[in-house]
């Protein structure tokens, strides 16, 4: 099993309509060849330095037996668990390998201090910490590096013996980590963030936790081929147009795990597509979604349903006339043909898939909020512990939790999306999650939900850049227990906050509605959340 696709509806009219040009265009080949004109001139500089994904294959290679070898060494000296710190693409593709091939991986790309105190007190003596950046100047990863830097000096350990760096040559984050005697494995530095599934980034804690990763890229060359071919066949270009080219777009596209063998792809597929298309006005959403979501059997026409199987025969693909996109394939496989796809996505929208011109508003905003550090702007009024504050439009009119949650949802357009971003301890509160069918049933509109600071560094780019048409609710909480960071002059608490408030602010800016529910006593708020939106 390499890679299948089938098409049908809109999604098939729009693959008819658009494929035959890409092929006289010559784009696969264009694409493969790293023509960074594909994308309009406009595009071609940032274009031409982030086109090394299309030969991560063949340059990832040599780093099988370094990270084997490192992997053996760390075993060696009684590490038996491995921690990844890293946010958006350089923590979601290895999150996908690891938990496919059920491989023991701690995914820690949150500031929420409980959580990382969870993630501290997991087999510390045990383990060695993976940190992941690219510019080498995240805050959340820096963070993440230093409280584990005191926790194995605590405990007696040599930082220089169970810390791994994953970044760009020459950044900040390479420079200080060879002084610090850690051992670092250096990414192409052309390739993007979210581009980076194949290169070390994803790859150096997947094979360090113990995946096979020659597998991984065993399973990629099998499709290269095809992807560089101009062909109608082209899965790459097939996928590009089908998710899209839909006339009028259908620009929410929902991702349904529907009995396939790989674990979290829709996670990283979301952010792979939201963050390269979310831009100047336009753009694809990705809508992660279970088989059983309202979103499914309510028949909005803006929303394009893709389906991740299991090739279970002829049959699946054949007689498929449901107006869906369905794919199977092995995990390498499809890792590389949605890179390609996106990137065809990009140049069907008009729009450069490798920039993310909104990304950095909001971490401007937090920064300047952690230098201020301002007292935190008063709630609008309090009921059952969780703190009510919102822009205006939304708390003008409330005078109650379920009358803010009303109001908030009457700002939703007919053609709008519910984004729900919960800055919580999700290892403390999976629950939170609930909410998203909670609102998708009472609003009949698509719902996304994301994990805070974690979808800043994906779907983040959509809310900001893409169509003006989503409402925010934001949850977020008062530590249980704060941690304080080694040499800095603001806690993980105080951090987490600031990213929260800092991307409010920006939304908010941009004229987008905004309601922010603060859980005082998480335990006990919960539940009364959930009854006030269901």
């Amino acid at each position: 099993m390499s890679f299948r696709i089938s098409v049908s509806g809109a999604a098939a009219d729009a693959v008819r309509r658009t494929v035959p040009g890409l092929v006289s265009d010559l784009v696969a080949s264009g694409i493969t060849a790293q023509d960074a004109a594909l994308w309009g001139p406009e595009a071609e500089a940032e274009s031409a330095k982030r086109l090394g994904w299309t030969e991560a294959v063949a340059v990832s290679r040599p780093l099988v037996a370094e990270i084997e070898a490192l992997r053996e060494q760390l075993e060696a000296d009684g590490v038996s668990h491995i921690v990844l710190g890293g946010m958006g693409g350089s923590s979601l593709a290895p999150e996908v390998i690891t938990r496919t091939a059920r491989v023991d991986l701690t995914v820690l790309d949150s500031t929420e201090p409980g959580q990382v105190l969870a993630a501290l007190g997991d087999r510390l003596e045990a383990s060695a910490l993976v940190v992941s950046s690219k510019s080498g100047s995240t805050v959340e990863t820096d963070s993440q590096r230093r409280a584990y830097e005191q926790a194995f000096r605590d405990a007696g350990i040599d930082p220089a013996k169970r810390i791994v760096v994953v970044t760009d040559p020459g950044s900040p984050l390479d420079e200080s980590a060879r002084a610090a005697g850690y051992r670092v494995f250096n990414a192409d530095p052309n390739v993007g963030g979210r581009y980076s599934a194949l290169t070390a980034f994803g790859l150096v804690p997947s094979g360090l936790a113990g995946v096979d990763i020659s597998e991984i890229l065993d399973e990629a060359e099998t499709i290269e081929l095809s992807l560089a071919i101009d062909s109608p066949e082209n899965p790459g270009l097939v996928l590009g147009a089908a998710i899209s080219a839909t006339v009028p777009l259908r620009d929410k596209l929902a991702i349904v795990a529907d009995g396939t063998h790989i674990v979290g792809f829709a996670d990283w597929a979301e952010q792979l597509i939201a963050e390269s298309t979310g831009k100047e006005g336009t753009g694809i959403l990705p809508v992660v979604l279970d088989v059983d979501a309202p979103e499914l059997t309510a028949g909005l026409p803006d929303v394009q349903v893709v389906r991740l199987v299991d090739d279970a025969g002829d049959e699946i693909f054949s007689r498929h006339d449901t107006g869906e996109i369905r794919v199977s394939g092995s995990l390498g496989a499809q890792l590389l043909v949605w890179e390609y796809a996106t990137a065809v996505a990009g140049r069907i929208l008009g729009i450069n898939p490798f920039d993310q011109p909104d990304v950095e508003s909001a971490k401007i905003a937090a920064r300047g909020l952690l230098d201020a550090r301002p007292a935190p702007e008063p709630a609008a009024f309090v009921v059952d512990g969780i703190e009510v504050r919102g822009t205006p439009e939304v708390i003008g009119a409330s005078s109650d939790l379920e009358s803010a949650i009303e109001v908030l949802l009457e700002e939703l357009p007919d053609n709008g999306y519910i984004s729900v971003q919960a800055y919580v301890d999700r290892v403390a509160n999976p629950e939170v999650a609930r909410i998203r069918d909670l609102l998708a049933a009472r609003s009949g509109r698509p719902v996304t939900f994301g994990w805070g600071p974690r979808f800043l560094h994906s779907t983040g780019q959509f809310h900001k850049g893409g169509p003006a048409v989503g409402v925010f609710l934001q949850i977020t909480q008062s530590p249980v227990e704060d941690l304080a960071i080694t040499e800095r002059p603001f806690t993980f608490g105080q951090l987490i906050a600031a990213q929260a408030s800092g991307d409010a602010s920006v939304l908010a800016d941009h004229g987008r509605p905004v309601l922010t529910l603060t859980l005082t006593d998480p335990a006990a708020n919960v539940a009364a959340l959930l009854d006030a939106i269901g």
